[in-house]
């Protein structure tokens, strides 16, 4: 059994949530409300154009910190959603404070010295926090398929995935929903659309693009979840995606071909997901039942569906793997690994 992180406190902990006024942060307070997560104190921060504001915990209007002058000594775990350069500068000052942080950005994720974690997949991983106390979350897109292909792969080795990715443009933070919302009324009146967020119009389009290409052809997305799968789940495995931007608010969906190292069909795949930590089975073709992301948007579970054999390939299956990318992909995710600090 792993060893406390943190002592009991019978009064709870002091948890800081770093961006707490964005998308996330708010989930993560939202989270920690609904978990019970026993705090004895909780901080939001943000920058300073929005230090002064309010946000709601518990019933209760609490006053947003100024990161910049900020001191951590005394906070017990800090989750952070504030950005990859934000965490690169904070993050550390809140470990030496002797804090435990768990970070949302991509800054720390495949520093070989930073744990990345998804509780249901890896989390004797956490072990590596005790020397250096910040704590990667993964990707969103990224924990959601392995989530799923864990429970599969402690059966029968998985060689191999190809994943191609359906990213609602939540993911892309606030301005990225507003700017959906205001195309698709702009075409509906008859009027164009203006494009300032993403690449291309995402009203009534799909963009196979997700952040900046690289020199090899694929995104850094990509490459993200292509890293990440191969560190979490600790595994020689060959993985390759493409990640794709759609016209949905929130919930990504992934279609997911996973090749295994020895037999596995799809009913005994469907039996595994049926028992596995986190996962909802959803998948009746008779009723044409099956998992969609605005079913998904405000759930907790990784839900998946079409599970079905690959008649093409030897020892193959395609899973379609839907969840919502704020919730289980961000702050759920986030808060989950603290739960995992204070027991």
């Amino acid at each position: 059994m792993m060893e406390r992180f943190l002592p009991e406190k019978e009064e709870g902990y002091v948890v800081a949530v770093v961006g707490a006024t964005g998308a996330v942060g708010k989930t993560m307070l939202e989270i920690l409300e609904e978990r019970k997560f026993p705090i004895s104190k909780v901080i939001p921060i943000a920058s300073s154009r929005s230090a002064g504001s309010t946000v709601s915990f518990n019933g209760k209007d609490v006053v947003v910190q100024d990161l910049a002058t900020f001191e951590p000594e005394g906070v017990d775990i800090a989750l952070f959603s504030a950005g990859g350069g934000t965490s690169k500068e904070h993050a550390p000052r809140f470990a030496e404070a002797g804090c435990y942080v768990v970070d949302n950005s991509s800054a720390w994720r495949m520093d070989e010295d930073i744990a990345l974690v998804v509780p249901e997949v890896n989390p004797e991983t956490l072990e590596m926090a005790r020397y250096n106390r910040i704590i990667a979350n993964p990707n969103c897109s990224t924990i959601q398929m392995v989530v799923a292909l864990k429970p599969l792969h402690d059966v029968v080795p998985i060689e191999r995935v190809n994943v191609s990715t359906y990213q609602a443009v939540s993911g892309a933070g606030g301005m990225a929903i507003e700017e959906l919302a205001k195309q698709t009324g702009a075409l509906l009146n008859g009027r164009s659309a203006e494009v300032e967020v993403f690449p291309a119009r995402i009203a009534f389009n799909v963009i196979p693009q997700i952040d900046v290409f690289m020199d090899d052809g694929y995104t850094k997305e990509e490459r993200k979840m292509m890293d990440e799968t191969v560190k979490i789940m600790g595994a020689d495995i060959a993985v390759t995606a493409t990640t794709v931007r759609v016209p949905v608010f929130y919930g990504h969906s992934e279609a997911v071909n996973i090749t295994f190292a020895g037999d596995m069909d799809a009913d005994r795949a469907r039996d595994l997901l049926a028992d596995a930590e986190g996962v909802c089975v959803v998948d009746d073709p008779a009723t044409e039942d099956y998992a969609m992301p605005s079913e998904a948007a405000g759930s907790d579970p990784v839900w998946v569906s079409r599970i079905r054999n690959d008649n093409s390939f030897r020892n193959s299956l395609h899973l379609w793997v839907v969840a919502d990318n704020v919730r289980k992909g961000a702050a759920l995710n986030a808060v989950q690994i603290a739960e995992i600090l204070i027991r």
